[in-house]
């Protein structure tokens, strides 16, 4: 089955280009080699065409908040994919030493190519590049969706709640299922036999050793990025596929009853790091939970009503991770797609806003600037626990991530300097930060997709409150605190 259309975008109007020797796949957000409908749409593009793919994944080092953590993360993911395409496509890893080093290396491989399918992403960098590039380029550039079951695309506008996208969701995934990408994209690729990339380019831009991509701190720690962050887990597909098939074995069971108590570590997929850097994806994901479900379609049991639980006709828990997985992941991608400006605090909802602003002269409980914040020097050991968690592991517990977002409101003198703060300091210690979903969850905690709350509240109006003391008395979080001391 080809890649549907509705994944595919022409970023250009420029020819496919046959005569040329090879499809270049551009890898930026989707980097893997499974389950990948960009990677597909490039080996179906060679097989029509009889030529090889070329994957070319770029790591520059000027992308905003690289890091140690995050280039890690990153390089580990490009060893995993060394290894998997090995004799199977064509592949430049390919790792920026200079800010602008990098520079001219598409255009020199687009020149070779048939055409050019990259990761279509609806925020940030990899948002920014390939729009950049579509320009440049003499061939066609198309950008595939990666990312979502459901295109992220294809709704055409955005959703002001979880309720009313989940309700669009049920209506339209069903026809999705039966269109989920091949788990091997490479199947019917071409063979490289005998073909490589350019000498001249591979002297311009050399291709990162094994040597080193054996060695990704070391090589990250020798690079011009922000070494005051340090590398925290483990990326690349292999770590994640065995995170994927701990949590289906450990964590699946329970989930809905543990998911929010953050002295459970077993409450969470901690899927969000390798979700976010596409080293594996929500289709892998769904059908390994499907699978182990014993589901097959048609087998939903409700008319898409947009309720939480039920629809599936799945345990509690499975459903209440797929509407995680599919309902928020996918929704957050949709209103990065459709709102230009989504991470302006102009985009938060008009009433939000009102409130806000009706109370950004009340005095705070406890006021700290960033560098207090960034350094988990409060008086709320709950929430410095969290944030020492965001700063050693680059990740905050699921429940938790909510009330930091909700306290840094709470102590910032401005509403609008309480967001920017959430976004810098999740943009820069957060592996999942940057992501559409960390992008979402900020403006969560400012009444993105919520409702107005009473009764009206100092500082936070109608906009929903949370509390470390009711957190606390709502869930046991002494072992979470042991944990992450300091």
């Amino acid at each position: 089955m080809p890649v549907p259309a509705e994944r595919i975008r022409a970023l250009n109007a420029a020819p496919l280009r046959p005569e040329r020797a090879v499809v270049l796949h551009w890898m930026t957000s989707a980097r893997r080699t499974r389950s990948n409908p960009a990677l597909e749409r490039a080996a179906e593009l060679g097989r029509e065409l009889g030529r090889p793919v070329l994957v070319l994944e770029p790591l520059r080092c000027g992308y905003p908040h690289a890091s140690d953590r995050l280039h890690t993360f990153l390089l580990e993911g490009m060893r995993d994919n060394a290894a998997a395409l090995a004799g199977r496509a064509l592949y430049h890893p390919w790792v920026e030493r200079r800010a602008g080093e990098g520079d001219g290396l598409l255009e020199a491989l687009a020149a070779r190519a048939c055409a050019v399918i990259a990761d279509d992403f609806p925020t940030g960098f990899p948002a920014q590049a390939i729009h950049a590039a579509a320009a440049r380029l003499d061939v066609r550039l198309e950008a595939v969706d990666a990312s979502c079951v459901v295109p992220f695309r294809l709704a055409g506008k955005d959703f002001p709640t979880a309720h009313a996208y989940r309700r669009h969701l049920q209506r339209t995934l069903p026809a999705w299922l039966d269109r989920l990408p091949a788990e091997d994209p490479l199947a019917r690729a071409p063979p490289p036999w005998g073909a490589s990339v350019p000498v001249e380019i591979r002297r311009r831009w050399p291709a990162a050793r094994g040597a080193e991509l054996d060695r990704p701190a070391a090589l990250a720690a020798g690079l011009p990025i922000d070494h005051g962050v340090p590398p925290a887990g483990r990326g690349g597909s292999v770590a994640a596929r065995r995170r994927l098939a701990a949590f289906l074995r450990d964590g699946l069971d329970g989930y809905s009853e543990r998911r929010n108590a953050p002295d459970e570590p077993r409450g969470s997929s901690g899927l969000s790091p390798w979700l976010h850097f596409g080293h594996v994806s929500s289709f892998e994901v769904l059908r390994a939970v499907l699978r182990r479900e014993g589901w097959t379609p048609p087998a939903v049991a409700a008319p898409p009503r947009g309720a939480r639980a039920g629809w599936w006709a799945l345990s509690p828990s499975a459903e209440a991770f797929l509407d995680q997985l599919l309902t928020w992941r996918e929704l957050a991608f949709v209103t990065c797609a459709h709102v230009p400006d989504h991470r302006a605090y102009a985009s938060l909802p008009a009433w939000a806003r009102a409130t806000l602003a009706r109370h950004a002269a009340d005095p705070r409980p406890a006021s700290y600037g960033r560098a207090a914040l960034e350094a988990a020097e409060t008086h709320d050991p709950l929430w410095n626990a969290a944030q020492r968690q965001l700063l050693r592991e680059g990740v905050v517990h699921g429940y938790l991530r909510m009330l930091w977002g909700k306290k840094i409101l709470e102590w910032s003198p401005t509403p609008e300097e309480a967001h920017a703060t959430m976004l810098e300091l999740n943009d820069r210690h957060a592996l999942d930060g940057r992501d559409p979903s960390s992008v979402a969850g900020v403006a969560w905690c400012l009444g993105r997709y919520d409702r107005p709350w009473g009764p009206e509240r100092p500082v936070f109006g109608t906009v929903r409150y949370m509390s470390s003391a009711n957190t606390a008395r709502k869930w046991p979080v002494r072992r979470y605190l042991e944990r992450h001391g300091p």
